[in-house]
C-alpha cells in the first residue's frame, strides 16, 4: 500500500515512527504492506520516490533541522497539492495544522486526493467541522474511505467505538471532556492555583499554546461536538450552529463552591437529541462527583455515551500527543487494509 503524508510535524512524525516499529506486526496480522511514496510539509520540505523514500532517514534529518528536500533518494520542491496530484498513492494521510475558521488547507488536500481514486485517513478538525457531508459523499461516489478517528479523542476509539462495537445500540446523546488543556487546568484550579498560574502551567507543559483561546474559549471542543452531531447523529451543523463558552470566567472560589456540594466543574461538550433536531453544546459544568466523568483528571479525555440498548457506557484515554494521534491514523489504516482485503 503506498502511502502519502502530507504533514510532518508532529503528528506526521509520529505515525511514521510507528509505522516502523510496527512493520512485521502489520504485515503478520493484517497483510499491510506499506511503503511511503511521498512527504510533503509547508515547513519541512518535501521528498518523493515511487518505489518509497527512506522514513528512517527522513525522521533523522528532520530531527536534525534539515529539509527533506535533502534527501538523497527523492528529496524535491513538490508542495502538497502538487504531490497528491503527481505521486504513485493509494492512500493519503493528511496531518497538517487545522484552521477552525476556513478548514484550509486540509479541506482541498482530501478533495484533491478523494477525486484522484485516494483512500484517505485524517486528524484534521477543520474538514470535519465544516464539510463533513461534502467530502463523506465524494469518497462514497468514488468508493473510497474517508477515515478520522484521530478528529476526536486523538487514539482512544471513540469514533470506531460508536460505529463498530455500539452499532445498533442506537445513540441519544453524548456528553464529555473533549479538551485535555482546560481539563488540566480545572484539575490544578481545584488544587489551589488560580486561573493564571494553572494555565501558565499547561503552556510550560506543553499543554496549552502560547495563545490560547482555542482550548480555554472552547472552540477546539466545539468544532469536536459538531463532528459527532454530523458523524454520529447524521446532523448538518456548523460549529457557528451551537453555543459555546469556555472556561475563562470560572474563579478559585466557583471551584471551591462546587467542592462543597459534592461537584466538580468539567468543560462539557453535549450533542444530543430534542424531537427530531440535534442538538450541540460546549460549556461549563457542575458534574456529580459519583459521576464517571468527574474522576477524568488532569490532561486526559473521556466520554459518556447514552444509548437506548446498553444505557451510559464512558470511554476514558488520551485526547492528544504524539504517539496517539499517529496511532488513530495507523489505526485507519489497518481499517482500510481489512476492508480492501
Amino acid at each position: 500500500m503506498r502511502l502519502l503524508l502530507i504533514g510532518f510535524g508532529t503528528v506526521g512524525q509520529g505515525l511514521a515512527e510507528l509505522l516502523l516499529a510496527s512493520k512485521n506486526e502489520l504485515w503478520t496480522r493484517y497483510g499491510l504492506d506499506w511503503r511511503v511514496t511521498g512527504i510533503a510539509d509547508m515547513l519541512k520540505g518535501s521528498c518523493y520516490h515511487p518505489d518509497g523514500v527512506d522514513l528512517e532517514d527522513a525522521l533523522a534529518r528532520v530531527a536534525r533541522g534539515e529539509s527533506l528536500s535533502t534527501c538523497p533518494n527523492g528529496g524535491c520542491d513538490w508542495d502538497a497539492p502538487t504531490m497528491i496530484d503527481r505521486a504513485s498513492a493509494d492512500v493519503l494521510m493528511e496531518a497538517t495544522y487545522t484552521d477552525i475558521a476556513t478548514a484550509e488547507p486540509a479541506t482541498s488536500h482530501i478533495r484533491a486526493a478523494l477525486s484522484r481514486g485516494l483512500h484517505v485517513a485524517t486528524t484534521n478538525k477543520g474538514p470535519l467541522a465544516l464539510h463533513y457531508r461534502e467530502l463523506a459523499d465524494l469518497a462514497s461516489r468514488r468508493g473510497k474511505q474517508f477515515l478520522f478517528e484521530g478528529t476526536v479523542m486523538a487514539g482512544t476509539p471513540l469514533l470506531n467505538l460508536v460505529r463498530e462495537t455500539l452499532a445498533g445500540a442506537t445513540v441519544l446523546e453524548m456528553k464529555g471532556i473533549l479538551n485535555g488543556t482546560t481539563n488540566y487546568i480545572l484539575t490544578q484550579m481545584e488544587a489551589g492555583m488560580d486561573y493564571a498560574a494553572a494555565l501558565a502551567q499547561a503552556q510550560e507543559l506543553g499543554f496549552a499554546e502560547a495563545v490560547p483561546d482555542a482550548d480555554v474559549l472552547g472552540w477546539d471542543a466545539l468544532a469536536k461536538v459538531t463532528i459527532l452531531a454530523n458523524v454520529v447523529f447524521g446532523a448538518d451543523l456548523k460549529p457557528s450552529d451551537s453555543p459555546c463558552q469556555g472556561i475563562t470566567e470560572i474563579a478559585a472560589e466557583d471551584i471551591a463552591a462546587a467542592r462543597e456540594e459534592g461537584k466538580r466543574y468539567k468543560l462539557i461538550g453535549h450533542v444530543w437529541r430534542e424531537g427530531d433536531e440535534v442538538k450541540a453544546s460546549v460549556s461549563p459544568q457542575l458534574v456529580d462527583l459519583t459521576h464517571p466523568l468527574a474522576g477524568v483528571m488532569g490532561a486526559t479525555n473521556a466520554m459518556t455515551i447514552r444509548t437506548e440498548a446498553l444505557g451510559e457506557v464512558t470511554v476514558v484515554g488520551p485526547g492528544a500527543g504524539r504517539a496517539q494521534t499517529g496511532f488513530a491514523l495507523l489505526n485507519d489504516l489497518v481499517h482500510i487494509q481489512m476492508r480492501r482485503r
